[in-house]
């Protein structure tokens, strides 16, 4: 079965507001094996949310709409499903009533046009609010000669998800056959999109029971499976099935099979060793670090470091011979090497990384770096008792901030494929 949600709201047609409720509400359609083939967002226009109503009615098996149920002239979510189904509204005497005494207990009188909220569609059961005034409907109903599922839920966050959790879950657990969806990501570092499908889309092509889709993220690129059974256990089967043929084939690209980020699996590496960790940066800013310590418990394995953005610094903190930077300039191979060898002696950690580099807006400053690039960026790796440092250049493109991240996801892909070779 596939779903539909449906958020009604001009506002959410803005720059300001966004619709969150389509995330809660898909992840417990999923809970259930239920996948959502679309999201809608419509304004507060009568036309335009019969036209998405009648759309999703037809294509969808289950549509769920999240506001519009509100009290004032632009809330026509009810009209626009009476509409789209052909389903009268009639004013609900209980719900009515039930509203006053809400009122009432709040020693409030209640507007006048809050009674059209207890206008229900005919045959819809009634969802109740605990949280607000407006109440939900459930519509399960035969259009044409395939059964549609329509739930109005409130637009508040606060009363959408306590009415799904009270009102709608157990009702479609009771009356959806039983499915189970399982799911698998994989993650891969500073590899073009093209190639991963390339080498990949001949394999998952094989699996049509199971969704693929590839996202390209920032210096990483996810393969996303998904793949809905009679059980958990022939779900997660299939799903891990192909995710172990992609994992062979990618191989060491691969630097999560279960959704880690590239810093937890670094510092887990760090850990199954017994190693420790120092970084000497200079155009990423202490970003390195930032990404590390993120990661709950990383104390244990990332000692620390220094962010060396003055030539100076460089030599009082990292220990890299001022002869060297005048010489070579402060973005260059010899001082990122000497950056990450420096940081490493002075911590007493077990590895070392310097990065150094030009992120621009302008190009590097007078004397050796003058002529050298925006997105020149040298990352270094060096380990204890190892005579040989690995150092990468890099010639990254885009803006400051683009080439900070890259540059720090370079660095920490260096260190994932240096450990593996020191398994």
């Amino acid at each position: 079965m596939i779903a539909e949600i449906i958020a009604v709201g001009s506002e959410m047609l803005t720059p300001f507001r966004q619709d969150t409720n389509s995330l809660y509400l898909t992840s417990r359609l999923n809970e259930l094996g239920v996948q959502v083939a679309f999201k809608t967002i419509v304004g507060d226009n009568l036309g335009h949310l019969t036209g998405a109503a009648k759309i999703a009615i037809a294509r969808a098996d289950i549509v769920i709409f999240s506001g519009g149920l509100g009290p004032t002239e632009d809330d026509q979510t009810r009209e626009a499903v009476g509409e789209a189904l052909g389903l009268g509204l009639r004013r609900d005497n209980e719900i009515l009533t039930a509203m006053y005494k809400r009122f009432a207990a709040r020693h409030m009188a209640m507007p006048p046009n809050n009674a059209k909220q207890a206008d229900r569609l005919e045959g819809a059961e009634v969802l109740a609010n605990a949280n607000g005034s407006a109440p939900g409907q459930y519509i399960d109903t035969v259009v044409g000669r395939h059964r549609k599922i329509v739930i109005l839920l409130p637009g508040p966050p606060k009363e959408l998800k306590a009415m799904y959790e009270a009102e709608c879950r157990g009702r479609l657990a009771a009356s959806l056959p039983e499915r189970h969806m399982a799911k698998r990501m994989l993650r891969m570092a500073l590899i073009p999109e093209s190639q991963v499908d390339a080498r990949t889309a001949p394999i998952y092509q094989q699996y049509s029971d199971v969704e693929t889709t590839i996202l390209a993220g920032s210096g990483e690129i996810q393969l996303h499976f998904q793949c809905v059974k009679a059980s958990d256990a022939e779900a997660q089967a299939r799903v891990d099935e192909l995710a172990e043929k992609i994992e062979a084939e990618m191989g060491e690209a691969v630097f999560s099979s279960h959704g880690e980020q590239l810093e937890e699996v670094v510092l887990l590496m760090l850990g199954l060793r017994q190693m420790t960790l120092a970084a000497a940066e200079s155009c990423t800013g202490g970003l390195l670090a930032e990404r590390l310590t993120a990661v709950p418990g990383s104390s244990r394995y990332f000692v620390g470091g220094a962010v060396v953005y003055a030539d100076s610094l460089k030599t009082e903190f990292a220990d890299v011979p001022e002869e060297l930077v005048r010489s070579d300039g402060p973005v260059s191979k010899p001082v990122a090497r000497a950056m990450a060898e420096g940081i490493r002696r002075r911590t007493g950690a077990s590895v070392g990384v310097g990065i150094t580099g030009i992120a621009g807006p302008g190009p590097g400053a007078a004397g050796p770096d003058a002529e050298k690039p925006i997105g020149l960026v040298y990352v270094a790796a060096s380990f204890a008792g190892e005579s040989k440092t690995k150092v990468v250049e890099l010639n990254l493109t885009g803006d400051r901030e683009r080439i900070r991240f890259w540059a720090s996801q370079h660095a920490l892909d260096l260190l994932r494929r240096s450990l593996l070779e020191r398994a």
